[in-house]
């Protein structure tokens, strides 16, 4: 996702009358029922003229966070769109509200392991008053515990997170584990950034084990069943959610190839290739390769086995093509970004692979921007208030 900067510590500036009126002309070319556009956009500007940003009718909300999502340059599970399940939450505003229906946004993602695409947008930054923000950069993550000596029991990329809510009060497990859930922290201008648990009935986990290797479930794996980012701005003909958590369900490459196996993060490629016996002296005996299939193989088997919705890079790079040939047959541009759509293993044998792509951004879309990714990764601002 690009990074860009946005104006949050006091609200946003003001809406670009010429991103609304683009945003408003797509949602009637493709809304034929939505009434007129004159209208519409007489009123528009008179709202931006006036107070300096516009709301969204519920409808123009719920297209721009589907199409927010059909542009979505890193995204290789958008042919699922139009199933986006939207949640208008822009008049909730304490922390507390914000933080329980966060927990209900889980609650109805996990759906028993049936996992629901779900976005919930909360307000919006408007000129002179700062939106409510989620530090973290998921709503489940596990903490990652900096032993001092470099070794970090959990998930290293938390680590500075995890450090920032333990001085300000949080309450680590008395037996700390690789993979204690995090708490969600909330920030408003009023109150200021608030921590709350998540209900450990929110949190669906799955236990890893493989279908042909016994000794596996012994390394006490486990992964959390739903992906719901929460760092991400969704920005809509002009009006800017910094607070819009969504997720779809998880591809097993994502936390088998990548969140298990990266270096910085859980590190597992060297474990499990000792526990396969192989020559890890040298690279060419490609025992790196070997471990991360049986990794991935694990999460496959293990969610199946749940009964946890997951879905397979080979199944998803075709699904993928499909999409964007239904783009295209309808005349729109498909931005993607090749790094992201290729799959993180056996890259060569999907057909993502095989082509080239137009990478011109499209909005609606999800952005980054500095100080989300400041409190996602560092833990925010220097203390709590």
């Amino acid at each position: 996702m690009r990074v860009v900067r946005q104006t949050s510590a006091s609200g946003a500036d003001p809406v670009d009358l010429a991103e609304a009126e683009e945003f408003l002309r797509l949602f009637h070319t493709e809304n034929r029922d939505a009434g007129s556009l004159r209208q519409r956009l007489d009123r528009v500007r008179y709202e931006v003229e006036t107070v300096g940003t516009y709301r969204h009718t519920p409808r123009e909300l719920a297209f721009g966070a589907k199409v927010a999502w059909r542009n979505s340059a890193r995204c290789i599970g958008r042919l699922y769109w139009r199933s986006l399940k939207v949640r208008d939450l822009r008049d909730v505003h304490g922390a507390a509200e914000v933080a329980a229906h966060c927990v209900e946004h889980l609650r109805m993602a996990t759906n028993r392991g049936k996992i629901r695409p779900v976005i919930s947008v909360f307000p919006p930054e408007v000129p002179g008053r700062p939106a409510p923000r989620i530090w973290n950069e998921q709503l489940i993550r596990y903490a990652g515990y900096d032993g001092g000596d470099g070794a970090v029991l959990g998930d290293p990329r938390a680590a500075r997170f995890t450090a920032a809510v333990a001085n300000a009060g949080w309450q680590p497990p008395a037996r700390r584990s690789a993979f204690d859930v995090l708490p969600l922290v909330v920030e408003t201008a009023e109150e200021g950034p608030r921590m709350f648990a998540l209900p450990a009935d929110a949190v669906l986990e799955v236990p890893l084990a493989h279908p042909d290797l016994p000794w596996f479930a012994e390394l006490g794996l486990r992964w959390h069943a739903v992906p719901v980012i929460s760092h991400m701005r969704l920005s809509i003909g002009g009006v800017s959610y910094p607070a819009a958590p969504f997720n779809g369900w998880y591809m097993g490459t994502e936390i088998g190839a990548r969140n298990l196996a990266d270096p910085d993060r859980y590190d597992l490629v060297p474990v499990v290739a000792e526990r396969l016996g192989l020559d890890t002296s040298r690279e060419d005996s490609l025992w790196r390769d070997r471990a991360l299939v049986e990794l991935t193989r694990a999460v496959h088997h293990s969610y199946r086995r749940a009964g946890v919705t997951i879905t397979d890079h080979h199944t998803e790079s075709h699904r993928f093509l499909t999409h964007l040939a239904k783009e295209e047959a309808a005349g729109r541009r498909c931005p993607v970004d090749w790094s992201w759509i290729v799959p993180p293993m056996s890259g060569a044998q999907t057909p993502v692979f095989h082509r080239y792509y137009d990478s011109t951004p499209q909005r609606p879309d999800f952005f980054l921007d500095d100080d989300a990714v400041r409190r996602a990764q560092e833990g925010g601002p220097p203390r709590f208030r």
